[in-house]
């Protein structure tokens, strides 16, 4: 049993901090700014596993992609 602490205990000390779970609540999109690391990344949402450099990014993203989901109406 000792023996297992002692090889937990390395464990937890060489993974990286950028593997550890970090803090944060979610916004409505799913997503949250990372303090430690910076950037803002979503966990949920349309955009679940992505990165950004801001908030502001993802909606750029969001409203292009919305524009491009939208058929064009085009007058006969």
């Amino acid at each position: 049993m000792k023996r297992f602490s002692v090889v937990l205990i390395a464990f937890a000390l060489i993974v990286p901090a950028s593997v550890q779970a970090h803090g944060g609540g979610l916004d409505g999109y799913g997503c949250h700014h990372n303090r430690k690391q910076g950037g803002y990344h979503c966990h949920r949402g349309e955009f679940a596993g992505q990165s950004f450099e801001s908030q502001a990014q993802m909606l750029e993203k969001a409203k292009s992609k919305k524009n491009t989901e939208r058929p064009s109406k085009s007058k006969n």
